[in-house]
């Protein structure tokens, strides 16, 4: 007959050493600490480095479809999709540098994916001019933007105090800013009217807006009327 002894090493041998109740319970709540100690860990760093890649096929462009070149943010302006009679299709674009300003014409493969840039655009009010800055508030959280002078261009010239704008940020820098079309502003300088003009009558002179900016108006607008203004072309659209 074998010892108690032998038997346990000869199961153990086999792989079948057999533990005590209280032996089993304490494996089992370390397998179970462990597991979730290593899952816990893995939520961690999934959260604190989330993988996000973004893509676009060309075949999918659009007007205003933001994309990433050589490291900079781009806008389509204008596309053409092109199938030649021999060979493969491809698309036509006009892409402007959101940052630069600059434009280029670029030609992709029909179907090329292409890196979607991520730029966020967000409503912001002009609340006021501090030396060169122009600051722009959301009027949620209060959290204040900045604005160059130089980044704004010619649209300063119609920029007027609580105007709310679209705001434009690329990997949290300010690449971009879009006033609302239409305008409404007073003129306060302009020659007086020639007696006999008429809103239906032709001819045009130059009228101060309050912003600042010169436009065209018809020869019948007086100063303190208050007109429309197209802030991407700078013309005169209507009386408001």
């Amino acid at each position: 007959m074998l010892s108690i002894a032998q038997s346990s090493v000869q199961a153990a041998a086999a792989g079948r050493l057999l533990l005590s109740p209280e032996s089993t319970a304490s494996c089992e709540w370390r397998r179970k600490a462990t597991s979730q100690a290593v899952a816990h860990v893995a939520i961690n760093r999934s959260s604190r480095q989330p993988l996000r890649i973004f893509a676009i096929s060309s075949n999918d462009f659009r007007v205003g479809t933001s994309i990433e070149l050589d490291g900079a943010p781009w806008r389509v302006q204008e596309f053409l999709h092109v199938k030649p009679g021999k060979g493969a299709a491809f698309v036509r674009t006009k892409l402007r540098n959101f940052i630069t300003g600059n434009t280029v014409e670029r030609t992709f493969r029909a179907g090329e994916s292409v890196d979607e840039a991520s730029v966020v655009k967000d409503v912001k009010q002009f609340t006021y001019l501090d030396g060169e800055d122009y600051v722009f508030m959301d009027m949620v959280t209060y959290e204040e933007t900045r604005v160059t002078k130089a980044q704004l261009g010619d649209r300063v010239k119609f920029l007027k105090e609580g105007m709310e704008c679209n705001v434009l940020t690329w990997n949290d820098k300010v690449i971009d800013l879009e006033l609302p079309i239409t305008l409404k502003v007073k003129v306060v300088q302009t020659d007086p009217g020639v007696k006999g003009d008429t809103a239906g009558g032709g001819g045009t002179k130059p009228a101060i807006i309050e912003t600042g900016a010169t436009v065209s108006v018809p020869l019948f607008i007086e100063e303190g009327e208050a007109i429309t203004v197209d802030t991407r072309t700078g013309s005169y659209m209507g009386r408001a």
